[in-house]
C-alpha cells in the first residue's frame, strides 16, 4: 500500500466535518500552506468528499478499483489522460474511471472537490 508521506503532497485523510456541520471549502485549515494540499472534508455513505488546493502537477497514477470524480470550485484543472488532456473550469466536473492512468495539473492555484470511495489510496494503486 502506498504511503501518502512518500509523495511531496500534504494529504490529510482525517474526516474534518461530521453530519450537520457547515463546510466552508475556502476556510480549511492548512490549505494555503502547501503547493499541493488535500483534505478529507466529510463522509457520505461509503464515499468521502475531499477538497484540494493545488498548484503544479501530480504524478501519473491509476486506481485499480475506484472511479474518481473531480469538480472545480475555482481556478483551472487539467487532467492528462494517455493521449489527451481535459481542461476543467469552475463549475465543471469529470469522472476518471477505474484503471485509467491519469495525472492532474493546475497551472495556477486551483480549488477542487473530489468524491471517492472512502478506502481509495489518493496517490494511486
Amino acid at each position: 500500500m502506498a504511503e501518502a508521506a512518500s509523495f511531496p503532497y500534504e494529504t490529510r485523510l482525517n474526516i474534518l466535518h461530521g453530519p450537520l456541520e457547515l463546510i466552508d471549502v475556502h476556510a480549511v485549515p492548512g490549505a494555503h500552506d502547501f503547493k499541493w494540499f488535500n483534505q478529507t472534508l466529510c463522509k457520505v455513505n461509503d464515499s468521502v468528499v475531499r477538497m484540494a488546493a493545488i498548484e503544479g502537477e501530480y504524478h501519473w497514477h491509476k486506481h485499480d478499483n475506484d472511479d474518481e470524480f473531480f469538480y472545480v470550485v475555482e481556478g483551472e484543472l487539467l487532467i492528462d489522460l494517455e493521449g489527451s488532456t481535459i481542461a476543467l473550469k469552475p463549475g465543471q466536473a469529470f469522472v476518471v474511471p477505474k484503471t485509467v492512468v491519469h495525472r492532474t495539473r493546475a497551472p495556477r492555484r486551483t480549488t477542487i472537490l473530489m468524491v471517492e470511495n472512502a478506502g481509495i489510496i489518493p496517490t494511486g494503486s
